[in-house]
């Protein structure tokens, strides 16, 4: 069995020992019931991954052993800010993990026309927090060691700044399609909307500030399916997925 990969907000450095967090802590001793001498994989998301060795517990928190650094990352060549617009539900939560799994490098959450979640000061930090946490799991569990930023809601217009090589903008009936570009970018930023899909107002303005608008095909997608698919497109045609 592979080891664990276990998430640390702590620094890392091998020959050092430390202690790990409530949660992590519960799924090895509880969850797993590990026992001293099991080996672990432990990474806290700024790069490369350490080996470890679970030494013991205090308190109800599991004392590890850091050893030698994996420096390889799984990083995606083509770096890509995904914009999207908030949903209802789990229908987020969806997005943030299969996108992390897919290699985004980060997620802007978007206020926009059809958005009906409203986020604001302690809901919308709860709300960050709880994304943050579910990117973490989807780095454990997808072997990636940096975990994406995942930047607080911000509004529609906000998104029309954001740099990249290539910007592009999901629109329905688009006469370009994602799978024609001809560009080669290393840096994308990927523009969605919520329930609904942008208005056409958005998508307008979008277009005035230099972003494509484009397809994916003449079937209607929902918002937890549409990222997922220009992802897959991109890192196929520019990325790492082969």
């Amino acid at each position: 069995m592979a080891a664990p990969r276990v998430f640390t907000d702590q620094v890392l450095a091998e020959g050092i020992r430390i202690a790990l967090e409530t949660g992590p802590s519960h799924h090895l001793l509880r969850v797993l019931r590990l026992k001293a001498g099991a080996e672990l994989s432990i990474f806290n998301g700024r790069g490369g991954c350490h080996r470890a060795l679970l030494t013991g517990s205090d308190g109800g928190r599991a004392q590890v052993e850091v050893g030698d650094l994996d420096r390889d990352d799984r990083e995606s060549p083509l770096a890509v800010t995904l914009a999207i617009g908030i949903s209802r539900g789990e229908r987020m939560d969806w997005i943030v993990q299969k996108s992390v799994e897919l290699g985004v490098a980060a997620i802007q959450p978007l206020i926009t026309q059809r958005t009906e979640v409203r986020l604001k000061g302690e809901r919308s930090a709860k709300r960050l927090a709880h994304w943050r946490q579910i990117a973490i799991a989807a780095c454990e569990q997808s072997g990636r060691n940096r975990v994406p930023e995942i930047h607080p809601p911000e509004s529609f217009s906000s998104t029309l700044d954001l740099p990249a090589e290539l910007r592009l903008v999901l629109a329905p009936g688009a006469e370009q399609s994602l799978a024609g570009l001809t560009e080669t970018p290393s840096s994308l930023c990927l523009l969605i909307g919520p329930e609904g899909g942008l208005a056409a107002a958005e998508i307008a303005a979008a277009e005035a500030a230099g972003f494509l608008a484009v397809g994916l095909g003449p079937r209607v997608l929902r918002t937890e399916t549409a990222p997922l698919a220009a992802l897959a497109i991109c890192q196929a045609r520019w990325g790492d997925l082969r």
